[in-house]
């Protein structure tokens, strides 16, 4: 089954062709190791055709659902990028990741990879609730190990690191 990701580049003209693509739950399943289970994007490929070259420049846009890292419950993402990438013709290997060296063969690129990628690196580092959305429970479990660990501490603190704190 052909994917709506496999772009066929042998028809098109020399100059620049525009793209676009609904990213929905069926994307993410389709992605055997996907970080991500469930979003609702778009996304854009603007492809400028040229004789030993292809440079194509995404950018994407929606949300995706991920887990709070305070609380642990699910919430929406805003997510939003742009990347560009240069397939060349040609046999050589190179180590650009930027730039990706394709058979004088193909007929088509596949952008399902790129897409993926530029989605998990627009992905906040650690996604949180706006404050006080995240589940009240969870809060108070949190802050209830938090201040049992902080009295634990200062009962067990060593007397070597008390001199220590002493030296400014």
């Amino acid at each position: 089954m052909k994917s709506a990701f496999e772009i066929p580049f042998v028809g098109l003209k020399i100059g620049v062709h525009e793209f676009e693509f609904e990213i929905d739950n069926t994307f993410f399943e389709s992605l055997p190791y996907s970080l991500i289970e469930k979003g609702s994007l778009k996304a854009w490929l603007t492809l400028e055709k040229k004789e030993t070259m292809l440079i194509a420049s995404f950018d994407i846009d929606g949300t995706v659902e991920m887990e709070c890292s305070r609380c642990n419950e699910p919430m929406d993402v805003e997510v939003f990028g742009e990347m560009e990438i240069i397939y060349k013709f040609g046999h050589e290997a190179v180590e650009d990741e930027n730039l990706i060296v394709i058979s004088p063969d193909s007929y088509e690129i596949d952008i399902t990879q790129p897409i993926y990628e530029l989605i998990t690196v627009s992905l906040p580092s650690r996604p949180v609730h706006d404050e006080g959305e995240c589940d009240e429970e969870m809060v108070k479990l949190i802050e209830k190990f938090q201040s049992t660990e902080n009295n634990k501490n200062d009962d067990d603190t060593d007397p070597r690191w008390s001199a220590l704190k002493n030296l400014n």
